[in-house]
């Protein structure tokens, strides 16, 4: 089968691999209808987020149909449509049990310590094989994989596996009230659903803040207020707009390449370094909140990163939130947000490319070329 498989910094290649297979009774094989590429994918491509192991196929965002199942998936069937959470989860520990489940304790092979496991990343992640293929391996299905109604379209569901889940958990974790501001660092594909899940949760005002007028646009569709930093300076603005007191909240929906922007830039960049300064959207968002107000971060940063403007932070009160989505807990949610029309997640897509033009439907996200927001690969 074809596939997107990684090979070093810089170097990915569309190639033939063997086609999994079931290795354990809670497995299924999963004939992948929909991927898409994600910003994650460009930390990995760029080497700044390191450890990538050569062969690896990439991709964390799936929706297909079931082909095989192992004997104890009792949930399913073959023919199902489903769309797969991007992190794994066993759903019987400890953590599963309490919605925990990018912290599962058996999904990584790494141990109980090892953090979160997801398809198609570095090796502290697993590494498992991802879902730019035809079709996948799903450890754990009968948690792993969640049946989607026909009234769902593909366009629809693939935006169900990562992204909006993850701008959801963001707006969770920065504790969005009634009436709240809220500033959304980044107006990629996550930070356009953030702005959507922040209004959906109560907020009053949206400000975005990007560099890119086309992604810039696509916020104020969503109605928010918006800054671009290559006019202005985002933290006086933002004072200016709430007369001195900053917003109450910010979501971080970039990470570690958010100070290092790719205008001409390839797959052959490499980024973030041991050592770089921290990255420019962290001294933003602390700068810009309101005194006891909540940061927080979804975008990727690795696991080496270990600079972030503290002083500041605590000298504000702040309450800073992170972590990797709980893609598990928030997906059958969101269904039924797509189901009720409160929601379209289809409109954020602005590509559909074959699974054979996938590098260079990479090239041209990684350029962030005019209207390159999310692209959907179909196998």
């Amino acid at each position: 089968m074809k596939a997107v498989v990684f090979h070093a910094v810089g170097d990915i290649r569309l190639e033939e691999v063997d086609e999994p297979i079931i290795q354990a009774p809670t497995d299924a094989i999963v004939r992948l209808t929909a991927s898409a590429i994600c910003g994650t994918d460009l930390h990995f491509i760029r080497g700044s987020c390191p450890d990538m192991q050569p062969g690896t196929i990439l991709g964390h965002e799936g929706v297909g149909i079931i082909e095989a199942l192992g004997e104890d998936v009792r949930n399913l069937k073959v023919g199902d449509r489903v769309v797969i959470p991007s992190t794994i989860a066993c759903g019987n520990c400890a953590y599963c049990r309490a919605g925990y489940y990018a912290q599962c304790d058996a999904a990584n092979p790494h141990g109980k310590q090892a953090g979160t496991a997801f398809f198609g990343g570095p090796r502290a992640t697993g590494p498992f094989h991802g879902l730019q293929a035809e079709k996948a391996r799903i450890p754990y299905a009968h948690i792993g994989l969640v049946k989607i109604p026909e009234a769902i379209s593909d366009n629809q569901a693939i935006t169900l596996s990562d992204i909006f889940p993850t701008a959801w958990f963001g707006a969770k974790m920065a504790q969005v009230k009634d009436g709240d501001s809220v500033a959304v660092f980044g107006c990629g594909p996550v930070g356009l659903f953030a702005i959507l899940s922040a209004k959906l949760q109560g907020a009053g005002r949206v400000f975005a803040i990007d560099g890119l007028k086309d992604r810039l646009a696509r916020a104020q569709a969503l109605g928010a207020e918006c800054i671009d930093f290559e006019q202005e300076d985002p933290v006086q603005t933002l004072s200016r707009l709430t007369d001195g007191i900053g917003p109450d909240r910010a979501i971080d929906a970039v990470g570690i390449d958010a100070n290092h922007p790719h205008p001409g830039a390839s797959a052959n960049t490499r980024s973030w370094q041991p050592g770089d300064s921290p990255a420019q959207v962290l001294q933003w968002a602390v700068e810009s909140l309101a005194k006891a107000g909540t940061l927080s971060i979804i975008g990727v940063y690795p696991a080496l990163f270990e600079q972030f403007p503290i002083g500041a932070a605590m000298n504000k009160n702040l309450t800073v939130n992170m972590g990797n989505c709980h893609h598990r807990k928030y997906i059958p949610k969101l269904i039924e947000l797509t189901l009720s029309g409160r929601v379209d997640p289809a409109t954020v897509l602005t590509h559909c490319e074959p699974l054979e033009d996938a590098l260079a439907a990479f090239t041209a996200f990684d350029q962030h070329r005019r209207g390159w927001v999310k692209v959907k690969l179909q196998p």
